[in-house]
């Protein structure tokens, strides 16, 4: 008996150091450690730094060398990129081209580079915090981190750069302030901000790419100034001429400025700010106000992007039809140019919520299918984002912290769904939506965060 007692208090020390450690790598004093929330996705740069459910044993293998660099990457955090790009294209009136892929994988190399480099920057504090994380286990060195975020920033300003000077120009801000957030400013009060104008660019570099490459094609199909037979085609690819103003893709005429993204852009980095707001007390808790608040400004949102899907900007008139024709009238609806029709209204920038379907005006049942596809999306942000925010609100504690934040993330893709059906874009809009089920399903192998 004697040597069995002295047997256990001999590996009492070896089974304290190997006690399960509480959230975020810390123990929780006073209790059980919680279990890990759900976290979805992350957001660029690390805005909710929720406990990694994966710890994998260190190897040496090549299996691990992949997996260690998939953390690294948070690659099931990758799917909340695209919509950017496919709701800044939507809120210019474009359908999505080569520049909106462009914007997409420019996005997506930042993003990238803003995660290795949000880990460089952490190793230190990782060494004590999370020592199973890539860097401070050992299993990817500071310097390939380091250089992984520098090449990563390189590509995606290569591939902005193919989108067009001003693609670039929006680019090069938003690496900037990737940079900027992970090496000082997430640790300061302008954290928040930085998280906020980084998802803001992001959007604004989707509308910039998309716009600026329809100018050119537009430019290219239009001007019949090129030698040989191409000089004499009026349009590319035997396309028809617009026939009313709600053909979003039309080729002829200006594109509308990038700049009519910037409310859709505003909102999606309302919504980051807060989330990066609330994941500053995620550790901790104790903060009953800012849950609060967040809620608040997310239902605001919510309100913001229903309130206007169904104007219709002041002045345009109805698309003219059979019972328009004025009798005594020459014009006929069938021919749009006829020489004494009337001057087709002046697209401008639609009202969000107007719908524009592209290369396919006689569809049926697009028109009623956006506000349909608007209110679900927007319902489906709420039901994902609200009641995680109240719970923290009513007892902020650090899971229910923790649980706030990663409903705020997951939030993010149906907000950028909902924004581009705002737009009048449903079929990026569900495009947007089907990256759901995927970045759950990586989720479960790869922590997002």
């Amino acid at each position: 008996m004697r040597r069995l007692l002295l047997s256990a208090l001999g590996a009492l020390p070896a089974a304290l150091r190997a006690a399960p450690a509480g959230l975020n790598g810390r123990a929780v004093r006073g209790g059980r450690p919680a279990a890990a929330p759900d976290d979805g996705l992350s957001g660029t740069g690390g805005t909710a730094p929720a406990p990694d459910r994966h710890r994998p044993s260190p190897g040496r293998g090549r299996g691990d060398t992949v997996r260690a660099w998939t953390e690294l990457f948070r690659v099931s955090a990758l799917f909340s990129v695209p919509g950017d790009a496919l709701a800044g294209a939507a809120a210019v009136g474009r359908s999505p081209g080569r520049g909106t892929a462009l914007a997409i994988g420019a996005s997506l190399c930042l993003y990238e580079a803003g995660m290795a480099l949000n880990d460089w920057a952490d190793r230190e504090e990782d060494a004590v915090d999370r020592p199973h994380r890539p860097i401070p286990s050992g299993r990817i060195s500071p310097s390939a981190a380091l250089g992984a975020a520098g090449a990563l920033t390189a590509a995606g300003l290569a591939l902005a750069a193919r989108a067009g000077r001003p693609a670039l120009a929006v680019a090069t801000g938003l690496a900037a302030t990737v940079w900027a957030y992970d090496l000082h400013l997430k640790h300061t009060k302008a954290g928040p901000a930085a998280m906020a104008a980084a998802r803001s660019l992001d959007l604004l570099l989707g509308a910039t790419a998309t716009a600026t490459a329809m100018s050119t094609a537009t430019a290219t199909s239009y001007a019949g100034t090129g030698p040989g037979p191409r000089a004499t085609r009026p349009m590319r690819l035997g396309a028809v001429p617009p026939t009313g103003p709600d053909n979003v893709a039309r080729a002829a005429g200006p594109a509308r400025s990038p700049l009519a993204a910037l409310p859709a852009a505003l909102v999606l980095g309302a919504h980051t700010y807060g989330v990066t707001a609330v994941s500053r007390h995620e550790a901790q808790g104790g903060s009953t106000a800012v849950p609060l608040a967040v809620l608040a400004t997310t239902t605001a949102l919510a309100a913001a992007v229903l309130a206007t899907h169904q104007r219709q900007r002041p002045g345009e008139p109805a698309r003219p039809g059979p019972a328009a024709t004025a009798p005594g009238s020459s014009y006929r609806p069938d021919h749009p140019h006829h020489p004494t029709a009337p001057a087709l209204p002046d697209l401008g920038a639609p009202q969000p919520g107007t719908y524009r379907p592209g290369h396919h005006p006689h569809r049926p049942t697009a028109p009623a299918l956006t506000p349909l596809l608007l209110t679900a999306f927007t319902g489906a942000y709420l039901r994902t984002a609200g009641p995680p925010l109240l719970h923290a609100a009513l007892n902020p504690s650090p899971p229910l912290t923790q649980r706030a934040v990663g409903g705020g993330i997951r939030a993010m893709i149906p907000l950028q769904a909902a924004l581009a059906a705002r737009a009048g874009a449903p079929g990026s809009a569900l495009a947007v939506m089907a990256l759901v089920p995927l970045a759950r399903s990586l989720a479960r192998k790869v922590s997002p965060t």
